[in-house]
């Protein structure tokens, strides 16, 4: 008797992540990354307690693309599934346009409609894709999911959605689309079991990692959120500029001669932490420096996030609730401090203690509000990989009436 699973891809542009859970009751198994893709490759497995199963290095290979990486990860697999079957796989997709308002099982017709939208997202879209039509041509029986970051704020209002362009650009697409989507819909559902009055109230919750965004959530569904046509908007990130007057595009191109690729290498990966400050785009590397630019940038950050903090309560009408999630929200305690702080005005009264310490079970959802705070204040980890698999479980339910052709074949042979 063998248990079927579900894995979950999420590609960048030199890495390919992984996780794997049970099809029925979402166990998570194990997990890794294979990162270095073109360079030095390198794979790491672990288990769900962070045991390294396998640390694999490669000598520098400019041959080593996302199929040799997806068809490496393919061999090695069986080692770690003991009688389980591996029957379908869910990807994270950054951009669904205006077409997929929903996750969509992945077809050589969706494929070509998604790679339309690489303008959009073009530090993502490529490598979501690149990992599906390499699994089309390994393992062509096997169902692929798409799930993507956009599709959680497509029913936002659509005065939200609407840039003042004339109604033309609108109707072809140029609109407000958001992200994070998938990170936003994870926390809207562990609101009602961690917080009942934030998920039936007014709640923003801030994905800050090395892309960052934040969100208002009413009742558990975004109502405007800070990133826009592109993953460009809103808040400074890792290396992305955030927020920019237009204007300045203008002059980029007028003063300077940059063309349309030069300013997109400047604004996505020289700008945001990286660009200000000169010295990382890594916020634990800034946090321990004592350079007086890497304080600048961390102040930018801090002063961002304050200003579509007070946007994002307004759209609400009244805030009950805050959420920090993603790598930074999630670890960088003096990052929330000062965000807190800055939020006192909101109602926002931080427990120092709470905030510093963390929870007494590593990974679990804490509150660092006080008791008496008007607004209370949760760090929540974050799953975007549990939401995909669900996702995926939903678009395809009845694997074993479709048949062995259906299954990866490199893991179900040596998994009975």
């Amino acid at each position: 008797m063998t248990t079927d699973a579900i894995a979950v891809l999420n590609a960048g542009s030199s890495s390919l992540k992984f996780s794997v859970f049970t099809a029925r009751i979402f166990r998570h198994l194990f997990h890794g990354q294979i990162e270095g893709i073109g360079t030095a490759p390198r794979l790491k497995v672990a288990n769900v307690r962070g045991e390294v199963l396998l640390d694999q290095r490669w000598s520098g290979d400019e041959g080593f693309d996302h199929e040799a990486a997806l068809a490496h990860l393919l061999k090695i697999m069986p080692q770690f599934l003991h009688r389980i079957e591996v029957v379908a796989v869910g990807h994270r997709i950054v951009h669904g346009g205006m077409a997929f308002q929903a996750p969509v099982v992945l077809t050589p017709a969706v494929i070509e409609q998604l790679a339309e939208l690489v303008p959009l997202a073009p530090l993502h879209q490529p490598h979501n894709l690149a990992p599906v039509r390499a699994l089309m041509k390994l393992a062509p029986g096997v169902p692929q999911v798409g799930c993507f970051d956009t599709a959680f704020h497509t029913h936002a209002p659509e005065v939200s959605q609407r840039f003042a362009l004339p109604r033309e650009f609108h109707h072809a697409g140029v609109q407000r689309y958001g992200f994070h989507g998938l990170s936003y819909e994870y926390i809207a559902s562990r609101l009602p079991q961690v917080d009942r009055h934030a998920a039936k109230g007014r709640t923003v919750v801030l994905h800050l990692g090395n892309g960052a965004s934040m969100c208002a959530l009413q009742q558990g569904r975004s109502v405007a959120s800070t990133m826009g046509f592109t993953a460009l908007d809103g808040l400074p990130m890792g290396t992305r500029c955030g927020n920019i007057d237009p204007g300045v595009l203008l002059w980029l191109m007028d003063e300077r001669g940059l063309d349309a690729r030069q300013i997109e290498t400047l604004l996505y990966k020289e700008s945001g932490l990286l660009g200000v400050s000169g010295l990382s785009s890594d916020m634990r590397t800034l946090l321990a420096s004592d350079h007086a630019a890497a304080r600048e940038a961390i102040d930018l950050y801090v002063y961002r996030i304050q200003r579509e903090l007070g946007s994002l309560a307004a759209a609400l009408g009244g805030l009950d609730s805050l959420v920090f999630t993603a790598g930074i929200g999630e670890h960088a305690s003096a990052i929330r401090a000062r965000i807190c702080h800055d939020a006192a005005w909101l109602g926002v009264t931080l427990d120092e203690a709470a905030n510093t310490h963390g929870p007494a079970e590593p990974g679990r959802p804490h509150r660092i509000s006080r008791p008496d705070s008007r607004v209370s204040v949760w760090v929540i980890p974050t799953n975007e990989e549990l939401m995909i698999a669900r996702h995926t479980r939903l678009r395809v339910p009845d694997f074993r009436q479709q048949g062995s052709e259906h299954l990866i074949q490199p893991v179900a042979a040596t998994s009975a």
